[in-house]
């Protein structure tokens, strides 16, 4: 299988956009996507590339207040805001736990928050403020919108159809490349980030 985890630095939210896109060309079906990180790191940024990625002529917005956005495109991407969890969980428990893993791509920001209902195999991407030193005379100031952005397979399920899963999103995040505002890292020690689902 293709590497299943990757580091990288964006100085700017143009570049974790970006990202989001270039992930967004190789994800299909059933790919789900449990983003993680704090207030303002970057995960509705993400998935506004993401969208992109998947051709969608839709703007994204953070769907905090309205519980699921439905985007269409190549493939429809389904975004979900559980900052509430007690009420994403409810949502979840109603029958919109079908989106997770069917026909679109399912992207879920505060994931950590409706852990159980995430299923596997799946995409963590965490997101953490990462803000740079100040550079040369033109840039006096330190970077504050750059971001680290980890991304990590969790296999998981059982026969065929997971297996295939897993793999291809693997092969997404093999193919994912590095804008110009970005770098790769080395995935830190471990190999798990550290806002992990458990």
């Amino acid at each position: 299988m293709a590497s299943a985890e990757r580091a990288f630095l964006a100085r700017t939210p143009a570049a974790t956009e970006a990202l989001g896109e270039s992930l967004g060309r190789g994800l299909g079906p059933g790919a789900v996507l449990a983003l993680l990180g704090e207030l303002g790191a970057g995960k509705t940024t993400f998935v506004r590339g993401l969208a992109r990625g998947l051709e969608s002529p839709d703007a994204v917005s953070s769907p905090t207040f309205t519980l699921l956005h439905e985007y269409g495109g190549r493939v429809p991407l389904f975004h979900f805001d559980a900052w509430m969890a007690a009420r994403e969980e409810s949502f979840l428990q109603s029958g919109a736990a079908e989106y997770l893993g069917g026909e679109g791509v399912s992207a879920v920001e505060w994931a950590d928050r409706v852990a159980p209902w995430l299923p596997a195999p799946r995409l963590e991407v965490e997101l953490t403020h990462a803000p740079l030193p100040a550079g040369p005379e033109e840039a006096p100031d330190p970077v504050p919108a750059a971001r680290r952005i980890r991304l990590r397979v969790v296999a998981g399920g059982t026969g065929p159809a997971a297996a295939a899963l897993a793999a291809a999103l693997a092969a997404a995040l093999e193919a994912l490349r590095a804008p110009p505002d970005a770098r790769e890292e080395p995935f830190p020690a471990g190999g798990t980030p550290a806002g992990e689902l458990r």
